[in-house]
């Protein structure tokens, strides 16, 4: 009967930390930063995709990292140089450019004062004129070839169809990377005078997707021959996969990886989430590949030549959610010291970054400095583990690090190894961020389309490219590149970015 009791309320405890914490999710702050007061000096870590959707523009992990005294001030920021000026000079009336003495005034210098304007967007129609040629002498009987001549049209990316380069690459842009659906920019158009259906814009965006499927056989390539690959994968609905309820979750894939110094991002549309997806994408790669702790990833680490590492922001996750479901009571607890030790493992980290330290000095910092913390933080859980119900959200958290342990140390071994899988988060960020403007696809089609067009984005993005220059130059060169060479040269990692420059 006691036991019973007992069982009963460690149930009701473990509900009350399910409610407190449910009501955190709803009602308190998103964030996991930690108070920058004291001791504590906690590192910023991302809240997953699908949870921060609605944060601001995430920071840097070197801003992450560092310590409030060294991020940049707040305060107006200079124009940039590169923007164009207009000048409009304010003089003096004719009138008051003499001196009470009788002298002319003599102009000594200038106040300059520069404020931003900016030039709506407007709609304009690029007419190709192509002259005709005939003979009035023979009329072109005397050859074989046509009787009337004109210069041939420049490759086109959608043949016969009335969009510019420069219209797709600022339709693609709003959507994909500043999350704009098809049905607002209908609107937008409509506002400047032109009648341009969202079924058109739909079409236009699975047309240039279908044109960019090489280059997206390249990133896959360029993803299967670098050293390390991080994945995660999030929701996505598809009113109209066969065989499916409009209601059933689908799922994007993302991996980002590549040469170093020359990242690519690969999106991937799936419906299903099984592990085979991502032995798909992976392909026969040998390296390191990061992810979180989902199953599926499971089979993966088995495969020889393959290294699998863990991400310690998902462990970092769950204890802050301890932390926060514990409320003041939090101050001292076993969530509390993980925490502190793991922030000291990311003091590590920005002191390599801070440092500039190339990967094997990496290597030597960690075995120095973040081997003892690990160690520490093993010894924690082992000994709370046994102590802890398993089924309390404390009890979950120190299952889910201990479980994770082996991978979560992977990073020790490679100084270009990172101990989270941020990268691939911050990645699939724009997506779930994009999701929650336009809810769902409406086809297979549309979602693959999305797919391919968020990795050129993404992967321009990684590289510090300017997404709409970039697409605009590539919707206008690629029609006329035939083979791979070509191809190649237009890829986000390895394109010139002064050939980006539009002229004036």
């Amino acid at each position: 009967m006691a036991a019973s009791q007992a069982d009963q309320q460690e149930h009701i405890v473990q509900l009350e930390q399910r409610l407190q914490l449910l009501n955190l999710i709803i009602y308190g702050r998103k964030s996991e930063k930690k108070p920058r007061t004291g001791q504590e000096q906690q590192l910023s870590l991302f809240d997953e995709a699908e949870q921060t959707a609605e944060e601001h523009k995430p920071q840097t992990f070197v801003e992450a990292c560092a310590p409030a005294s060294t991020r940049r001030k707040r305060g107006r920021r200079p124009i940039p140089a590169a923007l164009p000026r207009v000048e409009i000079i304010h003089d003096l009336p004719e009138s008051e450019e003499a001196c009470a003495c009788g002298a002319c005034l003599v102009r000594i210098g200038e106040e300059v004062s520069e404020k931003l304007d900016i030039v709506p967007a407007k709609i304009q129609v690029i007419r190709h004129i192509r002259p005709k040629y005939a003979c009035r002498t023979c009329e072109g009987v005397e050859d074989d070839g046509p009787t009337v001549k004109t210069a041939p049209m420049p490759p086109q990316i959608i043949p016969q169809g009335i969009v510019t380069p420069g219209l797709l690459a600022h339709v693609a842009v709003a959507k994909y990377a500043d999350t704009l659906p098809l049905y607002r920019q209908e609107d937008q158009f409509a506002r400047l005078g032109l009648d341009i259906s969202r079924g058109t814009l739909a079409g236009w965006m699975i047309r240039v997707a279908k044109a960019c499927e090489p280059l997206i056989d390249m990133i896959i390539a360029a993803i299967r021959s670098g050293p390390i690959v991080n994945m995660d994968e999030t929701t996505v609905q598809v009113l109209a996969e066969p065989g499916r309820a409009n209601t059933t979750k689908s799922f994007m894939w993302v991996a980002r990886g590549g040469t170093p110094g020359k990242p690519v991002v690969l999106f991937r549309y799936h419906p299903s989430r099984a592990g085979n997806v991502a032995a798909e994408i992976l392909g026969d790669f040998k390296g390191y590949l990061q992810t979180d702790g989902y199953s599926g990833y499971e089979a993966l680490g088995e495969r020889e030549g393959l290294r699998h590492l863990g991400c310690l922001a998902h462990v970092r996750r769950k204890f802050v959610e301890v932390e926060k479901s514990a409320g003041k009571k939090a101050k001292g607890s076993t969530a509390h010291a993980v925490l502190d030790l793991i922030g000291k493992l990311y003091g590590v980290e920005h002191q390599a970054e801070k440092q500039q330290l190339n990967p094997e000095q990496i290597k030597v910092l960690r075995a120095e400095k973040s081997r003892p913390i690990l160690d520490k933080l093993k010894a924690l859980l082992d000994a709370r583990a046994s102590t802890t119900p398993p089924k309390s959200l404390l009890g979950k958290a120190i299952g889910y690090a201990l479980k994770q342990w082996d991978r979560l140390v992977v990073y020790l071994e490679d100084g270009r190894l990172r101990p989270d899988n941020n990268l691939a988060e911050n990645a699939i960020r724009p997506f779930a961020v994009g999701r929650k403007n336009w809810l769902f696809s409406g086809h297979p089609r549309g979602a693959d389309a999305s797919a391919i067009i968020y990795s050129l984005i993404e992967t321009a993005k990684a590289n510090g490219l300017e997404p709409y220059r970039y697409l605009r130059h590539l919707f206008e060169h690629l029609p006329a590149a035939t083979t791979n060479a070509p191809r190649k040269a237009l890829l986000p990692q390895d394109i010139d970015p002064q050939s980006l420059i539009i002229p004036a």
